[in-house]
């Protein structure tokens, strides 16, 4: 966490004082670091001296990263209101998807928790392909924070995968894929196309690849999925978007989109 939160807001003269412990530690000049972070030295200076307000989020972050320190942003919002809106978004996100899996013939299980040789988590969902023994592990993001750690706690889940669903589900899997899922909005895809090489390489297949995929489970499949909840309210949404199937409390879920766009 950077520096300490006073009724919400970050302490920037606690910030500053950080930065300059750190860099004394390494025994770096300010102009030391600034060329590290790609800065000036007077913008080091300005840092140090607690003056913010001059700099983007992403410039704080590029400078503790030299010093090998993480920048986190805490948000409140209403109390614990803001962890139980984000927590809801997650669970209808989590709910769609699997119904939508189910509806094609999928055996799945949310929340699947592991701890395998010291490596501990949970899947969001676990999906299983009887007929075909093919074993999914979906990671569902409303909003995508870290491509790197997201990332790495995918690789994790997938290596150990075979297991848990042994261990926790009594699936015996001939095939292990993975899909990340992330919501249909036009935020989501832009943070895709700005690290566009590191997907297309470790979960190159795009949307219409997944949903065929699902359908018919051949072989393995490492895709990403935007995956869209439609409000029975939007008609404008809901119209001409393919087949759709009505959850309990009334809003649709789009299984069968009829063009390319998630």
């Amino acid at each position: 966490m950077i520096g300490a939160a006073h009724d919400g807001w970050v302490d920037d003269r606690r910030v500053g004082l950080i930065i300059r412990a750190l860099r004394r530690r390494r025994g770096w000049r300010q102009v030391d670091l600034g060329e590290a972070a790609r800065l000036s030295q007077a913008s080091v200076s300005m840092l140090e001296r607690g003056h913010l307000d001059g700099f983007s989020f992403q410039a704080v972050r590029k400078v503790l990263a030299a010093l090998e320190a993480r920048a986190e942003l805490d948000i409140r919002w209403r109390g614990g209101g803001l962890d139980r809106t984000v927590d809801a978004a997650h669970a209808r996100m989590v709910g769609a998807v699997v119904e939508t899996l189910r509806a094609l013939g999928w055996e799945t299980a949310v929340e699947v928790t592991y701890a395998i040789f010291g490596e501990r988590g949970s899947v969001d969902v676990l999906a299983f392909h009887r007929s075909t023994g093919s074993l999914l592990v979906i990671e569902v993001k409303t909003e995508l924070t870290s491509v790197e750690e997201t990332l790495r706690r995918l690789d994790q889940k997938v290596r150990l995968a075979g297991q848990i669903a042994s261990d926790r589900v009594g699936w015996h899997a001939a095939t292990t894929s993975c899909v990340l899922v992330l919501p249909e909005t036009s935020t989501a895809r832009d943070q895709i196309l700005r690290h566009g090489r590191v997907f297309d390489s470790a979960l190159p297949d795009d949307n219409v690849a997944v949903r065929g995929w699902l359908r018919r489970p051949s072989g393995t499949i490492r895709g990403r999925w935007f995956f869209r909840i439609i409000s029975p309210r939007s008609t404008k949404e809901g119209s001409g978007n393919g087949a759709r199937v009505r959850r309990a409390g009334g809003s649709l879920v789009r299984t069968a989109p009829r063009t390319n766009r998630g």
